[in-house]
């Protein structure tokens, strides 16, 4: 074995992958503290609309996932969400709305002074969105993303000292001026065609991966075999563990938490989980 090879192979390997991680990093820009000046394009993926909403789940055994439905897929967890709904059981619909996947939207943008990064995936929730469409819908002000006469946004963000969260916040004001992209025809084309697909920046989970992110989530602590004391109360705040109850009829004999988790799973859905 050539040890001098085997370094230079590990040396170069570990740039590869701090290389995907910055690229990785790259593709999203957060507004830092202060105050910015971006544009939003129009989206390569959607002439009409240069917004695109995904849905997340946070905190459900992974940080964050992506839920199946963006892509048109079955999600175990909106599935076992209907379930729940179809009780008149409070806690269940409770627990169902904890459950919902949240949305975020996304918008590909040009920030100015840093051009030469391209274009990138800002990411913000319905606040912001509201308002970014109450704009749009403004005659006043037309379409902002005309790569002729569209207009700047300043985005203005305080941070948690400011907010008394552990989050930044931003605000925005659109440019009164209309301007172009850029004078370079060259790059806007560039930057028109050269554009992140936030549908396709996040790894997808298969249905027994979200199946079983669920499953570790209602039961955090239970291994196959524990047994359910049906007696027990559980706050529904904390991480939910055995206050669910989609089937009401009287039991004799006490399943395992995983157990009971599939029965659940598998009555009356609409499609076959085999």
């Amino acid at each position: 074995m050539d040890l001098n090879f085997i370094k230079q192979k590990m040396a170069t390997m570990q740039k590869t992958n701090d290389s995907s991680k910055s690229n990785n990093k790259d593709l999203f820009w957060k507004p830092p503290v202060g105050k910015s000046q971006i544009r939003i394009l129009p989206s390569k993926f959607d002439q009409n609309n240069p917004f695109k909403e995904l849905f997340f789940y946070y905190g459900i055994d992974k940080p964050v996932m992506i839920s199946p439905t963006n892509f048109g897929e079955k999600d175990p967890i909106v599935e076992f969400t209907k379930q729940l709904r179809g009780t008149s059981d409070k806690e269940n619909w409770r627990l169902a709305k904890k459950l919902d996947p949240k949305m975020r939207v996304f918008a590909p943008v040009i920030v100015r002074g840093e051009e030469e990064k391209g274009v990138r995936l800002w990411q913000f929730g319905k606040e912001m969105y509201m308002e970014l469409l109450s704009i749009a819908d403004d005659e006043d002000y037309g379409d902002y993303t005309d790569i002729v006469e569209g207009r700047d946004f300043t985005v203005d963000t305080v941070g948690p000292e400011v907010t008394g969260t552990n989050y930044n916040k931003s605000s925005i004001r659109i440019k009164p001026k209309q301007t172009p992209l850029s004078e370079d025809e060259a790059l806007v084309t560039q930057w028109l065609n050269e554009q992140p697909n936030p549908v396709e920046t996040f790894k997808r989970y298969t249905f027994e991966e979200m199946k079983g992110a669920l499953q570790k989530y209602l039961s955090p602590e239970a291994e196959e075999g524990d047994i359910i004391d049906d007696e027990k109360e559980v706050e529904v705040e904390e991480a939910p563990k055995s206050n669910y109850s989609l089937n009401t009829s009287a039991k004799t004999v006490k399943q395992s938490k995983a157990d009971k988790f599939d029965e659940m799973f598998e009555s009356d859905l609409p499609f076959d989980l085999e």
